[in-house]
């Protein structure tokens, strides 16, 4: 689960890790009260679109405002309008709020993160002196440029493993104290919100000597939201695909992708398997949906509605393999479904396992338009000739 950049600051600020003084607004009214507040001490505000996507500065989501009423004509320009980035794709995303946040005169700008390697089984901390620029574009082409330190996960990011990395960037000594409290501090965040990635991009040191994180992007592993209340509260269902969405109230496991055959697979990795086949047939998948291997009928009813509720799907393969999952119970569920939505492209069917003869029999008998398929390579190339038309 992601959050937006002003909850992320909330969050680190009780950690103390610093950051710019700020508030969220709504409307333009909001907007202007915020910025009126922040110019009693400043001489300059930001105007930040809040949305799930970086690269918001390059698209016009980033503003310097001089005044409470240039900032509220920022806020007016942005809010209700679609902001397209590099991350958004062609479609962008509404900015239905903005971050109001003080200016700082900047001396230098630098990247901190941290994300869980599963080769190693910790958490590792990469930081760069190339901040303000996207961390993969500086991995492909200056690799070595990356700085990271593993943290032991009994003793937690140490004080010399932090200062390690603040003398590695050329932060001036007379600051590395500040940046040791501000990295260990967001590793105490990571580690306590059961984070899956945290990003300061940039870090910035200021003319004034303060080190503060002028943008922050945090994602949360799912599996941990059951401790986390609040941080689920925090969760904004207008940022997410409504098929992402609705998949998560059945407990399906769905990824929205860009092409056109849908699939309906349980386990995740028969799910890649099948991904990768379509693909090597020539075809594009247009999601991942795992259904899981104790699905019911209500369930595969519902990922088969989502399916088919995607206008760019041109065809859907369903591909089981029953254990748990029983072949009849996906056979049941995908005729329920396909009386109340229909069928309105080619559905090609492999199922194999358990029960795997009662629900093809299931199937057969129903009346509906299903092209069958025993094997993996058959049902992928049969789908992928479908979707063609």
């Amino acid at each position: 689960m992601n959050i937006h950049e002003y909850q992320s600051k909330e969050i680190l600020a009780r950690y103390g890790v610093a950051v710019p003084k700020g508030r969220v607004a709504f409307i333009p009214d909001e907007a202007e009260d915020a910025a009126k507040d922040i110019f009693k001490s400043n001489s300059i505000c930001v105007v930040k679109a809040q949305i799930h996507a970086g690269g918001r500065g390059k698209a016009g989501g980033v503003k310097l405002a001089k005044s409470h009423e240039e900032a509220r004509q920022y806020a007016e320009a942005m809010l209700g309008k679609k902001l397209v980035t590099h991350q958004t794709g062609p479609a962008g995303k509404e900015v239905k709020k903005v971050l109001i946040e003080e200016g700082c005169q900047i001396a230098r700008e630098l990247y901190l993160g941290m994300v869980v390697d599963r080769a190693k089984q910790r958490v590792v901390v990469m930081a760069s002196q190339e901040g303000g620029v996207e961390i993969e574009e500086v991995a492909a082409k200056s690799p070595e440029k990356i700085l990271k330190e593993y943290v032991d996960p009994v003793v937690g990011l140490v004080p010399f493993q932090a200062r390690k990395l603040a003398f590695a960037l050329g932060i001036d000594k007379a600051l590395v104290n500040k940046a040791v409290k501000f990295m260990t501090g967001l590793y105490q965040a990571f580690v306590d919100t059961d984070a899956a990635m945290a990003e300061i991009n940039p870090l910035v040191i200021t003319k004034d000597g303060n080190i503060i994180a002028l943008d922050a992007k945090i994602g949360f592993d799912d599996n941990g939201l059951f401790r986390h209340k609040d941080i689920h509260e925090m969760r904004d269902l207008d940022e997410e695909d409504p098929k992402e969405v609705e998949a998560s109230r059945y407990s399906l496991n769905y990824v929205a992708l860009d092409g056109n055959i849908g699939c309906m697979v349980n386990g995740a990795g028969l799910a890649m398997s099948t991904m990768d086949i379509i693909k090597l047939y020539g075809g594009m998948p247009a999601n991942f949906l795992d259904v899981g291997g104790g699905a019911n009928k209500e369930q595969v009813t519902a990922a088969f509605k989502i399916l088919m509720s995607d206008p760019n799907v041109k065809a859907v393969l369903i591909n089981i393999f029953g254990g748990i999952m029983r072949c009849d119970i996906i056979a049941e569920g995908v005729i329920a479904a396909a009386k109340e939505v229909g069928i309105k492209v080619p559905l090609v069917v492999r199922l194999q396992g358990t029960n795997v003869d009662l629900g093809r029999k299931i199937l057969s008998e129903s009346g509906l338009n299903i092209i069958a398929a025993e094997k993996m390579s058959d049902a992928a190339e049969k789908v992928v000739k479908a979707a063609k038309g």
